[in-house]
């Protein structure tokens, strides 16, 4: 195990050479601000946050970190939800925040070349006002850097029918641990030319290098959507009507799923009263279509309607107006923290394939009654992927903070695993998940991955403690 070392007076001088005193933080109140991220109630205090703005500039950090043997934890805007952002050795922050421009949005090839640290969605309204369309949509899309999307592969409800952010990164720069600085690729739609390093770099967690550039591909956007909210008096049949509507020929734009507390609490949680949740629903789903022809999306969405009509829903409510959507998605969208608030509470990100997710939800449900806690299933039922909050409750701090809990989320994984999915579709893997990677991956996989990390990263130095430990 490697022996890392603190951050000495030299050190911190060096820091600031490399990217100006007015840019190196060691107070108390910005080491507070930069330990913990959305993942849990954790906290690991670095010893500096260096925020530098470019790439040569972190390559000169990684060389000084090197060198001396000093933990470096690249962090964006701290939305993740799998502790990867988190220095649990101390060390070096190093803040993605400056690198904040568009460089390019190049619609001859439909393409753009961004820096990490730019704003989802105030990246996808600028392409928007081109007419351009880039799906990755994760519910933090209002505040999640482009560079933690990367990290984490990160999706969104959009993805169920456009893809990941996997399927849109052509190229990256990147600043290895060691202090080189390279391109993983071509900027062209197809490449066969030796390894995929782009892909690798994509969902690495900021474990292999600390992205400077990304180039995506974009799309041209639709001009239209349609959006309506189905009520459904069974979870089973909730989950039962999503692969149903894939088999008969349908791709909604999103299709989510609400389980009854999910969107009573984030009902109360943004004070709205768009729906009007009745004593007998117990889940909802959020189904989206969009296109150019929107007569043609009307007869789909009438078709998908009918559709839902075999199962025992209520009265589906239809979005009409781009306010009655949009308050929709906020509810969507606000899940997550409106949970948090309500409840102690812990989530895991499953995903099976997507027939699968009744076996999934009466899975978790009989976990939760051997373990006797209570659960909220949210997320995007349309590709698989769904959110389980676990809700502390009636739990002691004993049962919750150790291996009682542990347990029951290890039988959660194992039945992902079971049901042909895996332990993590959107959130990574990075702190709070790695004790469970051998249930997915023989310990002759895992070893492969440690191996790779050492190519890059041979010191151990960048964002160690993630992933595997």
């Amino acid at each position: 195990m490697t022996l890392y070392n603190k951050i000495s007076p030299t050190v911190l001088e060096s820091l600031k050479q490399i990217v100006g005193e007015k840019y190196v933080f060691f107070d108390t109140e910005s080491l507070y601000n930069y330990s913990h991220d959305e993942t849990e109630n954790l906290s690991y205090l670095p010893e500096v946050v260096v925020k530098p703005s470019t790439p040569e500039e972190i390559a000169l950090v990684m060389l000084l970190a090197n060198k001396e043997l000093i933990t470096v934890t690249p962090r964006g805007a701290g939305t993740g939800l799998s502790g990867g952002a988190l220095p649990v050795f101390g060390g070096i922050i190093l803040s993605m925040e400056r690198f904040n421009k568009i460089i390019q949005i190049d619609q001859r090839n439909l393409q753009a070349t961004v820096e990490p640290g730019v704003i989802n969605e105030e990246f996808q309204n600028a392409v928007h006002e081109l007419g351009l369309f880039y799906p990755p949509d994760p519910a933090s899309k209002g505040s999640c850097f482009l560079g933690g999307n990367v990290a984490e592969s990160s999706g969104g409800p959009k993805c169920v029918k456009y893809g990941t952010t996997k399927d849109y990164i052509l190229n990256l720069e990147v600043v290895l641990p060691t202090g080189e600085i390279i391109y993983t690729g071509a900027n062209t739609l197809k490449n066969s030319t030796g390894y995929n390093l782009t892909q690798l770099m994509v969902g690495s967690e900021g474990t292999l290098g600390i992205v400077t550039k990304i180039i995506v591909k974009l799309l041209p956007h639709p001009k239209y959507d349609l959006l309506m909210l189905v009520p459904f008096r069974s979870l089973d049949e909730a989950c039962e009507a999503v692969s149903e509507t894939f088999r008969a020929g349908f791709i909604p734009s999103a299709m989510e799923l609400m389980e009854r507390d999910a969107l009573l609490w984030v009902t109360k949680y943004v004070e709205s009263n768009v729906v009007k949740i009745e004593d007998d629903i117990q889940a909802h789903l959020l189904i989206e279509v969009d296109g150019n022809d929107v007569d043609m999306m009307m007869k789909e969405m009438e078709a998908i309607a009918a559709l839902m009509g075999k199962y025992n829903i209520a009265d589906i409510l239809f979005a009409e107006a781009d306010a009655q959507k949009q308050e929709l998605w906020k509810l969507r969208r606000r899940i997550n923290e409106a949970v948090k608030s309500h409840a102690v509470s812990k989530e895991q990100d499953t995903v099976v394939p997507r027939a699968e997710l009744p076996s999934l939800v009466n899975g978790i449900k009989r976990i939760g009654e051997k373990y006797k806690f209570k659960s909220v299933c949210y997320g995007h039922a349309g590709d698989g992927n769904l959110h389980v909050r676990i809700i502390k409750g009636e739990l002691t701090d004993e049962q919750w903070n150790g291996d009682y809990i542990k347990s029951a989320m290890a039988e959660v994984f194992t039945l992902c695993k079971k049901l042909g999915g895996t332990i993590s579709g959107e959130h990574g893997i990075g702190l709070i998940q790695q004790e469970y990677m051998s249930i997915v991956f023989s310990e002759k996989a895992i070893n492969i991955q440690r191996e790779i990390k050492k190519v890059f990263d041979p010191n151990g130095i960048l964002n160690p403690g993630k992933i595997f430990g």
